[in-house]
């Protein structure tokens, strides 16, 4: 069995949130064919549990603790070399002593490197090791996005990262032997700044467990029989789902209220900001915290939503609710990444009046679940994990240039 280095940003379990999503399924489906050593940083205290699941995919391990209040005082090294912010943030001594150890042995050739900061543990020369880089997000453009909504000085921070970071993505990008990104638009929009790098770039598209995410099964229901709802899905400490609720439940949802009473707006996410929790304050907005299964708050919604306003790459919580058979109302923003299918653009707006117009024509439709009907089969042919990642064994396995498609 062939060997293979896996670097990741954090810990790749549980598959709890987007990224880890992405990065749990790549470690399961490589393990089956290589024996993966795993290099990655562990940000969360509650994710220490989880080293045995882990390490029963690996051969071996390293696992480093990051603690966001000292990663970020470290990141200020970044004003003063000139590099983006992020590259200390993640630079960590103990780690690239064990990549460095674990490449001089010569028996690992080949190497995935989840997201462009952990790039720079096999940026130098590494004649004879095949680099594969999953990019997933052009995270520099969604610092762009940041600044865009900030005020001074976080402004000014945000477009320097956004500009240094892209630098060092387009480096990456012709130093790697292939890159991918999540999606066939994000991949194209690095390419539209980069076109040097066209013939390294590519993308896989994620997947979904829709055995997992099926409304075929009995849930039991999490609301009250009176009511109509609304759902949003996602960690409620993100930035982007936290301004993604609060617009939304006060640019949009009063205008729903107002000739559905009965309509409800139910957030359910772990870790709700303080914004987030005051949300709870507004007539018939509810913030549920933390809870064991998103699924049933999904099958008996009457539309999920995403109104997302920054966002890049491909939006898994719209993926999971549209396999649920659920109609999602939706943001450009949040549907940019996600496979144009018969029916799906239909629920896409992007100003509170047509967003309020399409959530009342949902609440009251006697068709609605033809919407969710749509959502799934578009699932079922586009997002299937084990098709998807064959492409990223192709590209390890010495493919020129990224299948297309």
């Amino acid at each position: 069995m062939q060997e293979l280095l896996f670097l990741a940003h954090r810990i790749p379990y549980p598959p709890n949130k987007g990224d880890k999503i992405r990065s749990f399924n790549l470690l399961k489906h490589l393990a089956r064919d290589y024996r993966v050593h795993l290099g990655t940083f562990v940000d969360d205290a509650h994710d220490w549990r989880y080293l045995p699941d882990v390490k029963a995919l690996c051969a071996e391990t390293c696992f480093v603790a990051l603690h966001p209040g000292r990663a970020r005082l470290r990141s200020i090294v970044g004003l003063a070399t000139g590099e983006p912010l992020s590259l200390p943030f993640y630079r960590s001594a103990v780690l690239q002593q064990w990549v460095d150890r674990l490449l001089a042995g010569g028996g690992v050739r080949r190497a995935l490197v989840f997201s462009a900061a952990m790039a720079q543990y096999v940026a130098g020369k590494r004649p004879g090791l095949r680099r594969v880089l999953d990019f997933v997000d052009m995270d520099s453009d969604k610092w762009r996005q940041y600044a865009a909504g900030s005020r001074w000085p976080l402004r000014a921070i945000y477009r320097r990262e956004a500009r240094q970071l892209f630098r060092y993505e387009r480096r990456m990008a012709n130093t790697f032997e292939a890159s991918t990104f999540v999606s066939e638009a994000e991949a194209q929009l690095f390419v539209r700044h980069a076109p040097e790098a066209a013939a390294r770039v590519g993308y896989v598209d994620n997947g979904v467990d829709t055995d997992y995410f099926s409304a075929a099964r009995d849930y039991p229901n999490p609301y009250a029989p009176e009511e109509r709802v609304l759902v949003f899905t996602g960690a409620m400490d993100y930035w982007a789902n936290v301004d993604a609720v609060s617009w939304f439940a006060r640019q949009v949802f009063p205008a729903i209220r107002a000739q559905a009473g009965d309509a409800r707006f139910y957030v359910v996410g772990a870790r709700p900001t303080r914004e987030v929790q005051r949300l709870a304050a507004l007539p018939g907005v509810l913030v549920t915290g933390a809870v064991a299964d998103i699924r049933p708050y999904l099958a008996h919604a009457r539309a999920a939503v995403a109104p997302l306003r920054i966002a890049r790459g491909v939006q898994n919580k719209v993926l999971e609710a549209m396999a649920m058979a659920r109609p999602v109302l939706a943001s450009s923003q949040a549907m940019d990444g996600i496979r144009t299918c018969p029916g799906i653009e239909a629920l896409v707006s992007d100003t509170p009046a047509a967003m309020a117009q399409q959530a009342l024509m949902l609440l009251s439709a006697a068709d609605v679940d033809e919407y969710g009907r749509r959502g799934r089969a578009c699932v079922l042919q586009h997002y299937n994990w084990t098709a998807n990642l064959r492409r990223i064994e192709h590209l390890l396995e010495g493919a020129e240039r990224p299948p297309s498609g």
